[in-house]
């Protein structure tokens, strides 16, 4: 049995119990970063919990055209990308001083396919969703719905420079690990990610998959990255608006509301909302460990010479004749 399998059948409640086991004993695995393990499966590194939420995703989930798609390899800017898009999306609606990010985390406003609407067992009923809908998710484009792919609705695929990706997703999951594991050594998480075996990786498989769909239909993948938001927000924004069918108007960017909007997506301003100082979200996770520095280069606090050699050489190979590059400082 391959691991590019997936579980077939009439079922209306998700994967059974039975098949997922058997599933799962036959793909490759390895431990986790945070507990238990991540199975290969088509292609990518999924967390066990995850597999049943990503195939029932696979099978039931109906695109529309009017259907924005968000993107990201965890520890990528994620919770950035969600609060912007719906702002953007929604100003006609909410201003700042209203939004609803001002009371509710941004993974609530706009939700996980894997991570909440088919996660523990649901079959969401998404005809409630007003449109156009806005979802996210963490799957490679090989293995997102073929529905997304052939609907025509939006991709906006962000990502983050494999060094301070990692670095993130360290502290991360250092956080959310069990005390039991013990420490989270940084030489052995790095190891695992230059092998590839982090969450929904390989890192560079999954960046290049929407990095070539979006060179191929600009119009339905749009490809931004975390350090020009960083460099200039104000004209990623603009870019993403663009995209989304909804630019900025002159009126608008003389009365200062791109400016607005970023303002209440910053990092240090989402950091202080009381929602995200004591809420949960994703999972019961804590929505403080969602916020830490979101800073382009703190890699260069943390890996060593070796470290460094080592995953320039892997990006050299991974990325060579693709036309992607990746910025490490600003």
């Amino acid at each position: 049995m391959e691991d590019t399998q997936m579980i077939t059948g009439n079922n209306n409640s998700l994967a059974e119990t039975d098949e997922i086991a058997d599933l799962l004993s036959s793909l490759p695995k390895e431990k986790s970063w945070r507990s238990g393990y991540v199975y290969r499966y088509q292609g990518f590194w999924c967390p066990e919990k995850q597999i049943p939420a990503v195939i029932a995703f696979q099978k039931h989930f109906i695109a529309q055209k009017t259907d924005t798609i968000l993107v990201t390899m965890p520890k990528s800017g994620t919770t950035w990308l969600k609060a912007l898009a719906f702002s953007i999306m929604n100003r006609a609606k909410y201003t700042p001083s209203c939004s609803p990010l001002n009371s509710v985390n941004p993974h609530d406003l706009v939700p996980f396919f894997e991570f909440g609407l088919y996660a523990n067992n649901q079959l969401p009923d998404l005809s409630t969703f007003p449109s156009p809908r806005m979802f996210a998710t963490h799957v490679p484009y090989p293995s997102i719905s073929d529905s997304i792919k052939n609907s025509g609705c939006r991709i906006v695929y962000l990502c983050r420079n494999p060094f301070d990706n990692f670095i993130s997703s360290w502290h991360f999951l250092s956080k959310t690990r069990p005390e039991g594991l013990g420490p989270l050594l940084l030489e052995e998480a790095f190891d695992s990610f230059c092998n590839g075996h982090g969450g929904f990786g390989p890192f560079f498989d999954h960046v290049l998959g929407y990095w070539r769909e979006s060179l191929e239909r600009p119009e339905e993948v749009l490809f931004l990255t975390y350090e020009d938001m960083k460099e200039d927000i104000n004209s990623q924004m603009k870019r993403l608006a663009e995209f989304l069918g909804c630019p900025f108007s002159l009126e608008e960017e003389a009365d200062g509301v791109v400016e607005g909007i970023s303002k209440l997506c910053s990092f240090s301003n989402l950091k202080d909302k009381e929602i995200n100082k004591t809420g949960r979200s994703l999972g019961n996770l804590e929505n403080k460990i969602l916020f830490r520095r979101g800073e382009v280069g703190d890699w260069t606090n943390y890996l060593t010479p070796e470290m460094v050699d080592r995953l320039n050489k892997i990006m050299e190979q991974k990325l060579a004749g693709s036309g992607l590059k990746f910025k490490t400082g600003l």
